[in-house]
């Protein structure tokens, strides 16, 4: 039996031409639903000069709609003003099913709010993990509450995402599905010729933030050059820590032994990964890490922190896992050093295929769409009962 084809609209304050986990989840999805039937169209903000309709690879149409990011990439909260223009892009595009990506996204929150006050089944995917004790985290999840108090399903990356969004939104479990992320492995390839070991390069591509983990790397780096005299660094990313990783370099003289790269524009991260024998991330907090998919995708072997759904990415034998503390980071590096030999990378290119398919990540979210189709239709007078008890429970 032919399965039911769905209209999709993806919304998110994050797509193309910025550059990071979610964009990269939302483009290459409906790159997929377009190849299984689907209609997708993106929804997301203007980003500097490109505004209005966009048509990218094989016809997936993008709104950008005039609006400009207020804060880190989302637009300004305004709950009614959006309404107009996702009613318009609902019903020009004939869409069955909109798909919200990222928890702090307004965007996202908005639309979903909307489509489902139009009657319109949604779907929501968390990509990160948060807290519950501070205060940005403790107002998220309020918002979260009330957005997912009545959505039709959820999806999460990670076993260890589910558990965090089930908890911080309340949303019934059975709702929630887990689909991982995938890597283009055709994109992410080993070097034709396996690199030498007479000098072992480490690579770390990640945004110099305090949530990846920049404070540690500035701590790690001046010991294992210390202690591994063959070993180099090669660091791809920009962002506020970037400063104190400059000053660890000038404080201890690494500059012949730490290169900066500053922003790795996507198409290129493949030749920096392939210029090394190790990836390094050192995350505080992840749901699931593209970034690590694409390095052992290119041969890499990886050390990571052992923080949210990390553990669940890759087979023991691909990763070393550690502590996000310098002394334990720092053997796990030593470990992986040791392990260098035993690594063939063509063969944990050909692993990495039969793991990770975005073919694969396509088809099960095709289910929840399904899922999601067939579930209960609710009027507003239906949802008003539940929202006030969740705005209830917010205010206590």
């Amino acid at each position: 039996m032919d399965r039911q084809k769905h209209r999709i609209l993806m919304v998110s304050d994050f797509f193309f031409p910025n550059f990071g986990g979610v964009e990269s989840h939302i483009y290459y999805l409906s790159q997929c639903l377009l190849k299984l039937g689907h209609k997708v169209v993106v929804m997301t903000h203007a980003y500097e000069n490109r505004s209005g309709v966009r048509y990218v690879t094989n016809g997936l149409k993008v709104y950008y709609v005039p609006w400009r990011p207020f804060l880190m990439q989302n637009t300004l909260p305004t709950l009614f003003l959006t309404f107009p223009v996702v009613r318009t892009i609902i019903i020009r595009e004939r869409i069955s099913v909109v798909h919200g990506h990222q928890a702090f996204s307004t965007l996202c929150h908005e639309a979903l709010m909307h489509a489902r006050t139009m009657g319109y089944k949604v779907v929501f995917t968390d990509h990160s993990l948060y807290g519950f004790a501070d205060a940005g985290s403790i107002h998220m999840n309020k918002v979260l509450q009330f957005t997912l108090a009545d959505i039709d399903q959820a999806i999460c990356v990670s076993h260890t995402s589910k558990e965090n969004t089930v908890l911080r939104s309340g949303i019934s479990p059975e709702k929630v599905f887990m689909v991982p992320n995938a890597v283009d492995t055709a994109m992410f390839t080993p070097s034709p010729e396996r690199l030498s070991c007479d000098e072992i390069v480490i690579v770390v591509i990640s945004r110099l933030v305090y949530r990846k983990g920049a404070d540690l790397l500035v701590e790690v780096i001046p010991e294992v050059c210390r202690l591994f005299p063959k070993v180099r660094f090669i660091i791809g990313g920009d962002g506020p820590k970037r400063v104190r990783l400059e000053e660890m370099r000038e404080k201890f003289s690494l500059q012949d032994r730490v290169e900066m790269l500053g922003a790795v524009p996507h198409a290129q991260v493949r030749s920096v990964l392939i210029s090394g024998h190790i990836f390094l991330n050192s995350s505080l907090t992840e749901a699931f890490c593209i970034a690590i998919l694409e390095a052992a995708s290119c041969g890499l072997l990886t050390v990571s922190t052992r923080v949210g759904g990390v553990p669940e990415v890759l087979p023991d034998d691909m990763i070393v896992l550690a502590e996000p503390a310098p002394e334990d980071m720092v053997r796990a590096v030593r470990k992986a050093i040791d392990m260098l030999p035993g690594i063939n990378p063509q063969v944990m290119h050909l692993q990495m295929k039969k793991l990770y398919s975005w073919d694969d990540v396509a088809k099960r979210t095709e289910i929840v769409y399904d899922r999601a189709v067939q579930s209960l239709t609710t009027n507003l007078l239906d949802r008003l009962p539940h929202q006030l008890k969740v705005l209830k429970k917010s205010q206590i």
